[in-house]
C-alpha cells in the first residue's frame, strides 16, 4: 500500500448544469472552480454529510464540447443521489492524466471508462 498526499482541495455548492455527464453514463456534481486550480483528471475524495466517498475529478475546459469556461466536475464512484444545492468538500490526491479533446463522444466515454478503472485501482492500493 502506498501513502498519498493531498494535492489541493475544493469546496462549494453542487450546481445544476447541462446534465451531460448523466447522458454519458457518468453523472457529475458540478462546482465553480477557482482559476488557479490545475487542469486535469484527478482522483480524490468527496465529503458529503460527514461521509467520505471516492471520486474522479475533472478540472478544466470541456474541450470535446467546444466549451472554454473552466469548471470542476466530480464523479462520485458508486453513488446515485441527487445532491444539487448541497455543499461538498473535495480532496484531490493524484493526477490521472491531462485534459484533452476527443474526436467523438464515444472516444470520450471509452477514456472515462479507463479513468474509472485506473481510479478504482488507485483506491485499492492506498492506506485509507
Amino acid at each position: 500500500m502506498k501513502n498519498v498526499k493531498v494535492l489541493f482541495t475544493l469546496s462549494g455548492i453542487v450546481q445544476k448544469h447541462l446534465r451531460r455527464g448523466t447522458k454519458l453514463g457518468y453523472p457529475t456534481a458540478n462546482m465553480k472552480v477557482y482559476m488557479n486550480a490545475p487542469d486535469g483528471i484527478f482522483v480524490g475524495y468527496v465529503t458529503l454529510d460527514s461521509t467520505r466517498y471516492q471520486a474522479i475529478i475533472f478540472i478544466g475546459k470541456p474541450l470535446t464540447f467546444d466549451e472554454y469556461d473552466k469548471k470542476a466536475e466530480v464523479y462520485i464512484l458508486d453513488f446515485e443521489r441527487d445532491i444539487y444545492g448541497t455543499h461538498i468538500d473535495v480532496t484531490v490526491l493524484e493526477k490521472l492524466r491531462d485534459n484533452q479533446k476527443f474526436d467523438s463522444h464515444e472516444l470520450l466515454i471509452k477514456q472515462m471508462q479507463k479513468d474509472e478503472i485506473q481510479a478504482r485501482e488507485f483506491f485499492s492500493t492506498i492506506n485509507k
